[in-house]
């Protein structure tokens, strides 16, 4: 049969719009709104954010992967909600705790891979409204407290589920589904907790998706997933944690535990697009709360990691995984105003800033902002100079940016030398500031 130019074109609006008008986007199809694209700029500009890994998990106090690793029975684990209170939960604490560390987004687990909703949703009992003596929903307090502190908040969302019968978990993928569950029955349960989640929280700036991975070979129905999302606020980011090329629908690009273009946790991809970026690390070495985890990450090295992701374009968005009364151990909180005090002094060396006129090097970052180049030392090198080439602008000055103190330079036509003998230095991030004409 011969296929006429009228036909493909025929075949192409089917691929757009599904019979209930959600857009669905085939290879290549999805185009951003306007205010898509304004958000993701502004997104661009925020490099820092609190990751935050909450659940009926933290009550066993090892970690958010406890059933799985302990292989505890899906009937047994659920008895954990009957006495999840989280009496000590304070939406507003949490949110000034994330805003005096100099955070500007909060990204929480709506719901994990134990399948446990930490919201009211009517698509399941398995929540913390309907199946806790909580009865409130946590999320809910969360959104209005980040709406009065102009903190923008995401929903981390899970693919995986440990628990319902319809995504059957371990079975083997056939013909893009799992053998012998009811796929189409919980890809109906994801879209309906996603517009919940979408239209209960009107101000809600996107959805973290997370598990693609354990199932790279099903059919996860992206095109529509994506389509639900952006029909019903076109504006929210969509960014997924599958460690590759971001695919068609997304917003953003983000990278578990590790900078971008870097892989030494094994999973993420070293190509980078050129969509907003994010990386993720925690601050121990889990994400839900672990009593037994003490290996604190230092002020500095989170400072150095921030630092070190705004040099390539990245937001940080750094976790804390609460304890099951609903308060955020004191070890995070600590830590997190120490980088806060940091950031109110260097902050405009952060925000709102791109990489500046050299990649990442062994020493440290440059970022820039209004014709302003930041030169972040993170690791002072043994030469007495940095050598910056082929900059072309005309430098007015450099100095300390602590002590506006001038720094020695020579400009030639092959680039800039910086001199950094008697350089005033910084225990942390000795910076120097740049102007260039």
């Amino acid at each position: 049969m011969r296929i006429t130019t009228s036909f493909i074109g025929f075949v192409c609006v089917l691929l757009c719009f599904s019979t209930n008008n959600i857009p669905l986007y085939a290879q290549g199809t999805y185009v951003p709104s306007e205010g898509n694209l304004r958000v993701r700029e502004a997104f661009r500009d925020v490099k820092f954010g609190m990751f935050v890994h909450w659940g009926i998990y933290s009550i066993l106090a090892d970690g958010e992967w406890v059933m799985n690793n302990k292989k505890i029975p899906k009937n047994d684990y659920a008895k954990l909600a009957s006495f999840f209170y989280p009496y000590a939960f304070n939406a507003k604490e949490w949110v000034r705790t994330a805003k005096s560390a100099g955070m500007k987004y909060i990204t929480i687990t709506s719901r994990h891979h134990d399948g446990f909703s930490m919201f009211q949703t009517k698509a399941t009992p398995y929540n913390i409204v309907d199946a806790t003596p909580y009865k409130k929903d946590p999320l809910k307090e969360l959104a209005e407290a980040c709406k009065s502190e102009g903190i923008k908040l995401f929903f981390y969302y899970s693919l995986v589920d440990w628990y319902r019968d319809d995504y059957g978990f371990g079975q083997r993928i056939i013909n893009g589904k799992p053998e012998r569950a009811d796929w189409d029955s919980y890809i109906e349960f994801v879209k309906t907790q996603l517009t919940e989640l979408l239209t209960n929280y009107p101000d809600i700036a996107g959805i973290w998706f997370d598990g693609d991975w354990e199932r790279p070979n099903v059919n996860w129905h992206y095109n529509e997933l994506y389509g639900l999302i952006h029909r019903i606020k076109p504006d929210a980011l969509i960014g997924n944690n599958h460690h590759l090329l971001p695919k068609p629908g997304e917003d953003f690009q983000m990278f578990e535990k590790d900078l971008p273009g870097s892989n030494t946790f094994g999973e993420n991809t070293k190509d980078i697009s050129s969509l907003p970026l994010e990386t993720c690390e925690t601050m121990n070495n889990h994400w839900g709360f672990d009593i037994k985890d003490r290996n604190y990450k230092t002020v500095k090295q989170l400072i150095h990691y921030l630092v070190n992701a705004a040099g390539r374009n990245a937001n940080f968005l750094l976790n804390v995984g609460p304890m099951p009364n609903g308060k955020i151990q004191q070890e995070f909180v600590d830590t997190l105003a120490a980088v806060g005090r940091w950031i109110a002094q260097y902050g405009e060396t952060i925000y709102d800033t791109r990489s500046g006129f050299l990649p990442p090097q062994e020493w440290g970052v440059t970022t820039q902002k209004n014709g302003i180049q930041y030169i972040h030392i993170l690791n002072m090198p043994e030469a007495k100079f940095l050598f910056i080439p082929n900059v072309k602008q005309t430098i007015r000055s450099a100095k300390i940016l602590d002590t506006k103190s001038p720094v020695n330079f020579n400009q030639t036509a092959e680039g800039i030398t910086i001199y950094l003998d008697g350089l005033n230095r910084n225990a942390i991030d000795t910076i120097i500031e740049v102007d260039i004409k």
